[in-house]
Formats: C-alpha cells, sequence, structure tokens
C-alpha cells in the first residue's frame, strides 16, 4: 500500500486547479525553511552554547545543498517524472524537520539542513516545471512572472510567525511548524496531484551535458541568472545579520526582528509587482534605471550613518534596495525560465542550482568578511553587491545582449 501512494499516476483534468494552487503553495517553501528561523538566530547560538557565525552556517548548508541539487535534479524531473520524486522530498523534509526539532548537536542540525537543501530542491524544482508541462502561451507567461511575487510570500510571512514561536515556544517551534506544512502537503499531493510529464526524455549522460553546455554558452542566460544571484544575496546579507543587528545592538526583541523581516520581505514582493507591471517594456533600460536607482540609495545609506543611526532608518534604505533587488530579479527569472521551453526540469534546475550557490558563497564570504555588527557593514554589503551588478549590466551592454 505504501508503495502505491508513490506509484506515478497522470493528472486527472478536474484536479488541476487544486494541483495549480498547491504548486503555487509549494513555491515559498525554500523561502519558509530559510526565514522561518531568522529572528531564533541569536537563541539557537545560545541554546546549542555555539557562536553566531555556526548558526548562520546553517543557512549557508541549505542554500549550497538547495543549489547544488537543483543543477542535476532537473535532467532526472525530465526523465523520470515529478510526481514520485516531489513525494518522496515531501516525506525526507518532514523526517529531518522533526530531527532537528528534537536534537542539541549543532553537526546534527548542519546534517538535516542538508537534507532539506537536497529535498526542496526536489520539490520547488518539479513544481516549477508543472507550470511549463500544464500551461503555454500567454497563460504560462502570466504564470512564470508570479513566480518571485509567490516566493516572496516565504520572507514575508516566515519570520513575522518565527518571532511569534521564537517568543511563545522557542527556536524548536519553527522546525515542527515546517514538519506539519510538509506533512499536509505530501498529503494533499496524494490525493490531487499527479504526474504532468508528456514526452520522457532518454537519461543518455552525453545527451544532458549537451543541453547544459548549450544553455551556459547563451550569454544572456548564464549572465541572467548571475543577476538572480546577486540580487538574492542582498535579501540574504539581511537575514544572516539584521536579527544580531536588532536583537543585539539595538536590543530589541525577536518579535522586532521579524516584524523587520515581514517589513523588507513585503519590499521584495513590491518590486516583483513592479517587475510584472512593466514586462513589456524595454528590458535593458528598466533595468539600468532599476540598478542606478539601488546604487544612490546604498550611498545614501552609508552616508546617513553619520546622522542618524536607528532601526527605521536602516529599513527604510533596506527597503528601497529590496524593492529594487525584487525588480531585478523577477525580470531574470521570467527570462531565464521561458528560454528553453523544450528542457523545462533542466533549465529550471539550472536556473535555482546556480543562483543558490552564488548566494550562498557570496552571502557567507561577505557576512565573514564584514560580520553582522551595525548598519555600516550592512550599508557596505549592499553597495559591494549593486557595484558587481553595475559591472554584469554593463558586460550585457558591451556584448550588445538580444533580449
Amino acid at each position: 500500500m505504501f508503495s502505491s501512494i508513490f506509484t506515478p499516476k497522470p493528472l486527472k483534468q478536474q484536479n488541476e486547479g487544486v494541483a495549480t494552487i498547491l504548486a503555487f503553495a509549494l513555491l515559498p517553501l525554500s523561502g519558509f525553511a530559510t526565514d522561518i528561523y531568522i529572528p531564533s538566530l541569536p537563541s539557537m547560538a545560545t541554546s546549542l552554547h555555539v557562536g553566531s557565525i555556526q548558526v548562520q552556517f546553517t543557512l549557508t548548508l541549505f542554500l549550497i545543498s538547495y543549489g547544488l541539487t537543483q543543477l542535476f535534479v532537473g535532467s532526472l524531473l525530465d526523465s523520470f517524472g515529478r510526481y514520485k520524486i516531489g513525494l518522496i522530498s515531501l516525506m525526507l523534509f518532514t523526517v529531518a524537520s522533526l530531527v532537528i526539532a528534537n536534537t542539541q548537536s549543532i553537526y546534527i542540525i548542519y546534517l538535516m539542513r542538508i537534507l532539506h537543501g537536497i529535498t526542496v530542491g526536489g520539490i520547488v524544482v518539479a513544481k516549477r516545471a508543472y507550470f511549463i508541462d500544464v500551461f503555454s502561451g500567454d497563460k504560462l507567461k502570466h504564470y512564470l512572472s508570479l513566480f518571485s511575487i509567490i516566493w516572496s510570500t516565504g520572507p514575508i510571512i516566515a519570520p513575522f510567525i518565527g518571532g511569534y514561536f521564537q517568543v511563545a515556544f522557542g527556536w524548536k517551534s519553527n522546525f515542527y511548524f515546517l514538519a506539519l506544512f510538509a506533512a499536509v502537503a505530501l498529503v494533499l499531493e496524494v490525493i490531487y496531484s499527479g504526474e504532468t510529464l508528456q514526452h520522457y526524455a532518454e537519461f543518455a549522460i552525453k545527451k544532458i551535458a549537451g543541453i547544459y553546455a548549450t544553455m551556459f554558452k547563451t550569454v544572456s542566460f548564464t549572465l541572467g541568472i548571475v543577476m538572480l544571484g546577486l540580487a538574492y544575496t542582498m535579501v540574504m546579507i539581511y537575514n544572516m545579520t539584521g536579527p544580531f543587528i536588532i536583537e543585539h545592538k539595538l536590543q530589541l526583541s525577536p518579535v522586532v526582528a521579524g516584524y523587520s523581516s515581514l517589513v523588507l520581505g513585503f519590499a521584495w514582493m513590491v518590486g516583483g509587482f513592479i517587475g510584472k507591471a512593466t514586462i513589456n517594456r524595454p528590458f535593458f533600460n528598466r533595468l539600468a534605471l532599476n540598478i542606478g536607482l539601488q546604487l544612490i540609495f546604498a550611498l545614501a545609506m552609508l552616508l546617513s550613518i553619520k546622522l542618524v543611526e536607528n532601526l527605521y532608518s536602516m529599513l527604510f534604505f533596506a527597503f528601497i534596495i529590496h524593492v529594487a533587488a525584487g525588480f531585478t530579479f523577477n525580470n531574470f527569472f521570467t527570462y531565464c525560465l521561458s528560454r528553453f521551453p523544450k528542457n523545462a526540469g533542466i533549465a529550471s534546475g539550472l536556473t535555482g542550482g546556480i543562483n543558490y550557490v552564488i548566494v550562498s558563497f557570496l552571502s557567507y564570504g561577505i557576512v565573514a568578511a564584514f560580520p553582522a555588527k551595525d548598519e555600516y557593514n550592512l550599508g557596505f554589503s549592499y553597495l559591494m553587491l549593486i557595484l558587481i551588478s553595475v559591472a554584469v549590466m554593463l558586460w550585457l551592454k558591451i556584448r550588445k545582449t538580444a533580449w
């Protein structure tokens, strides 16, 4: 009976609406898995008797494993289908969350966070490919442009919930919540979802390697993924440093840290909506204007610290920078996912995978170089990422890439 649950079954047409809602509901899982325990990072460090950099490393391990998984899971999804891999991933994610909630070992948590990254990679890439399997034309473009907006509900809702969980029940309650979320999703997937892949690709290493090579050689696709990584690293830098600045330097509560992440998650969503609203305007011009504004506000943030340095000033400048980051991400994500429709699983995995590998190394490296000390270090981190974004955009301009 247990094995029959994981036996592939075609998606029934009458369940398409519910299955689509489930797919959208699972897209923010990566955001939930990283953001819900952000207000608990200082408390985790105290409870586990480790330093701040060690609990921040749990985020890095998740991002690395999540990114690397996406690099190869797309070819598995295109060859063996979406349904079974998605169900197994949900089950393992549930188990890993329960293990984290019942251990005091930072090393077991490291291992389970790696498993989190692997399983979330399988789930999210499968759900991105679902839309390309089921929809086409303007409807597909519409849904793809919603991805970053839907995803941003994770950074908006998760730390808000996590802040209250931390105050009421402690840091472990966050992982019990993740386990419950995944378990409910697993049951609903079994009832309403099904296999959407119509044409199974042969799992031939040489052929798959050729597809990867073609994608990497497409300059606009590769640099588009780099821009995705730079945009999301701005968010992750705040996630890794903001709670320590708020709770240690400013002496405020985890609930305040949660509300602050809520505000900046909303900023990301606003950027996504602006990106969707301007999707038919000249691509390069609107991105260049957006990054120019980011640069101005990052410089203003650093200069303003001499006059005022408090929670409100930090959130004001971070809000503008995150709106612009959400705008960048929305535009490049829509482009990269729709670039290779015949190999949707691989394109989805490659886009997400390289993005998160970039984010994991950049964010951890920047936090190690500029610790979670104050608003100045945060502002300087933003400035570094924006200057790299400017360089990538100039490279695209010089190459005269056709969008």
